[in-house]
């Protein structure tokens, strides 16, 4: 059998306890190498290999991402790689990966440039084989933002408004809809002290994730967010660009003030994810009832829909100061038209649990800070900005993993966004045993509770050229 030095010799097989740790990496090995993403992080990262380097610093840059999908939280993890030659080849030293991240900190546009050049080429290439999006319906692209601790003094980290030290970044994510999944498009580290609400910032993060996408999805992107992208001089960009938004808006005195004057008659039944009415909760529009000054000249975008929500609040919870005769309110605006071009309609019903299935987006940020972003390791904040794009790659891989082995068979559901559910883990083998001394056969314990997702997954990937 040959053998390529990275794991690609290697044949799976289930039954012995004669196993190695880490053996989830070889569907990221492989997913990595259908996607194009090893030759494309070869290439694009070839202005930093030094004359007299050894390393491809494009395979350091991946032996990093997987070091991290296999639970590495510092560069010092990529060891894990490194005692592995069987699966993984030659892995630089430490001190050669930290002079890598410093080459490539000396110039962090670049270096990022470089990296989200072959992470789109990739994610281009995995999605012809499987598109995990409608080919022809709106792509829903996700902006949130979210806090990560720094627990010593660290460049930029900064006291956050939930009174902690740390950063503030922004990130952007494809939600993947039906497959409940999503992959992370574009992040933006920010100092702790970063307004949610910044508009520049948020251009920056949505021009950076439509760039990630195919050029075909681009324009059928409908952008959502929370009430931290409900700003104009954004939402004025979101219009420019030709694109959809359903964003979150705070309850204020106009509002208040529409409502008051809202017929009862106007509430329409909200409905659950699954299309069925909801109990004690209703929809409303309140365009019509707000004043001109608010959404006409007012500064928001032509076209913006106000649509609130009311439930009653569930036992025990709190009311707040805009909640009114004990319902709880909600507030979202979006640019969707009552009717589309053909003539159908969405329902205030169907853009209200489209626009609260943004909530999505709170289990891709925990599956990314599962996967490198619960802690920014390095002291520079150029270097903890590249280690989140290594996070990122490291997350995407475990995601297209899930859409190339379902490619295989339809049955097949993706893989979970959290790599401690997908059996990539670096911790020792479930027998503790070492690994073998030949790159042939890896065999895996049928007990082991991910074993038939690695061989499955293995001969799926495998199948493809």
């Amino acid at each position: 059998m040959k053998r390529n030095g990275a794991g690609g010799g290697l044949h799976l097989s289930s039954g012995s306890e004669s196993l190695t740790s880490s053996s989830g990496a070889v569907l990221l090995l492989r997913t990595a190498a259908i996607s194009g993403l090893t030759k494309g992080l070869s290439s694009a990262m070839a202005p930093w290999r030094t004359d007299r380097g050894v390393h491809n610093p494009g395979k350091t840059v991946l032996d990093l991402a997987i070091a991290v999908a296999l639970g590495g939280d510092c560069l010092a993890d990529v060891a894990v790689l490194r005692a592995q030659p069987e699966l993984f080849g030659p892995v630089a030293s430490d001190p050669t990966v930290s002079r890598l991240i410093e080459r490539l900190a000396a110039d962090p546009d670049a270096a990022v440039a470089a990296i989200r050049s072959a992470r789109a080429a990739a994610r281009e290439q995995v999605w012809q084989r499987r598109s995990p999006v409608s080919a022809t319906g709106r792509v829903v692209v996700d902006l949130d933002a979210t806090l990560v601790a720094a627990h010593s003094e660290k460049e930029q980290a900064a006291p956050t408004f939930k009174r902690g030290f740390g950063f503030h970044p922004i990130l952007a994510f494809v939600d993947h809809a039906e497959a409940a999944t999503g992959e992370p498009l574009a992040a933006l580290l920010r100092p702790g002290n970063a307004n949610a609400n910044n508009a520049d910032d948020q251009i920056r993060v949505l021009d950076a994730a439509l760039a990630q996408l195919p050029e075909d999805a681009r324009s059928r992107v409908l952008v959502r967010g929370d009430a931290g992208s409900g700003v104009k001089a954004f939402l004025a960009h979101v219009v420019d660009l030709g694109l959809e938004f359903s964003v979150g808006m705070n309850i204020r005195g106009p509002i208040l003030d529409a409502l008051e004057r809202l017929p009862e008659q106007a509430w329409r039944r909200a409905v659950d994810a699954d299309g069925r009415p909801r109990d004690g909760a209703h929809v409303a529009e309140v365009t019509a009832w707000l004043p001109t000054s608010f959404t006409g000249s007012g500064g928001w975008p032509s076209g913006t829909r106000v649509i609130v929500r009311r439930e009653r609040p569930h036992p025990g919870a709190q009311l707040r100061i805009t909640d009114v005769n004990g319902w709880r309110l909600t507030a979202f605006a979006t640019n969707t038209p009552r009717r589309g071009k053909h003539g159908a309609g969405w329902r205030l019903a169907d853009l209200e649990i489209r626009h609260r299935l943004r909530a999505r987006a709170e289990d891709r940020i925990r599956g990314l800070k599962d996967t490198g972003l619960t802690n920014l390791p390095l002291h520079a904040f150029d270097k903890n900005q590249l280690w989140l794009e290594i996070a990122q790659l490291a997350y995407e891989l475990i995601i297209w993993v899930g859409i190339l082995r379902s490619s295989a068979s339809t049955t097949d559901p993706p893989v979970p966004g959290n790599p401690n559910g997908c059996g990539y883990d670096s911790s020792p083998s479930p027998d503790g045993s070492s690994p073998p001394a030949a790159a042939e056969p890896l065999r895996i314990s049928k007990r082991w509770p991910w074993a038939d997702l690695i061989t499955t997954g293995h001969t799926a990937l495998a199948t493809d050229p």
